[in-house]
C-alpha cells in the first residue's frame, strides 16, 4: 500500500512538472485572442464612437479595476501574492514606468487610428520583443521563428491593405506602445522570480505604484476635467462599455502572462503547431477588425 501511494505521489509530481497540457495552452491562447480582440473593439467604441476625450482617465479606470479584482481575490484566498515590503519597488523598477507607458500609449493610439491599421502596427511588438530579448537576455532565435514573425506582419498588412490611412500622431503613439509592450515583457522575464511576486503580484504592484502618478498627470493636463464634464455619463450603454473596458483591461493581461510562461517549454513539432494556430488567430483578428470598422 505504501509503495502504491508513493508511486501515485511520484506520478502526481511528474504531472505537475510537465506543466499545462496542450489543451490548456490552446485555451489560454484562444482566451487571450478573444479578450484582446474585445478590448480593442470596446476601447475603439468609447474613444471614437462616443468620442470620450480622456484616454488617461480610462487607463486609470483599468488600473483601479486591476487593483480591486486582485485585492479582493487575495483576501478571499483565490490567488496569492506577497504583502508589500520596501524591497518590492526596487525589484519592480522599471516595470511600473513601462506599465503606465504601455497603458497610455495604447489607449491614445486606439483613439487615433482605424482598427485595421492599429492591429497591423501592433504586430511590430513581436520583432521588437525578439530584438530586445537578443540584446538584453542574450537569446538567439532560429531562422524559422524569424520568418514566421515576418509572415505574421506581412499577413496583417495584406488583411488591412484596404485601409492604409496615414496619421502621424497615431503612428507615434502605436510605435511607442509597441516599444513599451516589448520592453515590459523582456524586463519582466529578466527581473521577476515567479516564486517571489508571481504574475498577480507584478500586476497588482505595478497598478498600485502608478495609479496616483497617472491621476496627477490626468489632473495637470486637464484630462480629468474633460472626463468629468463628458456628457455621456448618463448613458447606460456608455457606462456598461466603460466598465467592460476596465474589466477587460485586467483580464487580457492574465492569459498573456500565462502564455509567456508556458511558451518556452513547448518543444519541436508542438511549438510549430502552436505557432501555426496563433498565426491563424492573429489573421482572423485582423480580418474581423477590418470588417467591424466598416460597419
Amino acid at each position: 500500500m505504501t509503495a502504491g501511494r508513493q508511486a501515485e505521489g511520484a506520478d502526481a509530481d511528474a504531472a505537475s512538472a510537465r506543466g499545462p497540457s496542450r489543451v490548456a495552452k490552446l485555451l489560454s491562447a484562444l482566451f487571450y485572442g478573444v479578450c484582446s480582440f474585445l478590448i480593442v473593439l470596446v476601447n475603439k467604441a468609447l474613444l471614437t464612437t462616443y468620442r470620450f476625450p480622456s484616454p488617461i482617465f480610462l487607463g486609470i479606470g483599468q488600473m483601479a479595476a486591476t487593483i480591486m479584482i486582485l485585492y479582493v481575490s487575495k483576501l478571499n484566498k483565490i490567488i496569492h501574492f506577497p504583502d508589500f515590503d520596501k524591497k518590492i519597488p526596487v525589484k519592480l523598477f522599471p516595470l511600473p514606468l513601462l506599465y503606465v507607458g504601455n497603458h497610455i500609449s495604447g489607449l491614445s493610439s486606439t483613439s487615433k487610428l482605424s482598427l485595421p491599421m492599429f492591429t497591423v502596427l501592433r504586430k511590430f511588438t513581436i520583432p521588437l520583443t525578439l530584438l530586445l530579448e537578443t540584446i538584453i537576455l542574450g537569446k538567439h532565435y532560429s531562422l524559422n521563428i524569424i520568418v514566421s514573425v515576418f509572415t505574421i506582419i506581412l499577413g496583417a498588412f495584406i488583411a488591412a491593405g484596404s485601409d492604409l490611412a496615414f496619421n502621424l500622431e497615431g503612428y507615434i503613439f502605436v510605435f511607442l506602445n509597441d516599444i513599451f509592450t516589448a520592453a515590459n515583457g523582456v524586463y519582466t522575464k529578466q527581473k521577476m522570480d515567479p516564486k517571489e511576486l508571481g504574475k498577480y503580484g507584478v500586476l497588482f504592484y505595478n497598478a498600485c505604484f502608478m495609479i496616483i502618478p497617472t491621476l496627477i498627470i490626468s489632473v495637470s493636463t486637464g484630462d480629468l476635467q474633460q472626463a468629468t464634464e463628458f456628457n455621456e455619463w448618463k448613458n447606460v450603454l456608455f457606462i456598461i462599455q466603460f466598465l467592460l473596458s476596465c474589466f477587460l483591461g485586467f483580464l487580457w493581461k492574465v492569459p498573456l502572462q500565462q502564455r509567456s510562461e508556458v511558451r518556452p517549454r513547448i518543444p519541436g513539432n508542438t511549438a510549430q503547431k502552436t505557432r501555426s494556430k496563433h498565426e491563424t488567430l492573429l489573421f482572423l483578428r485582423v480580418m474581423l477588425t477590418s470588417h467591424f470598422s466598416k460597419i
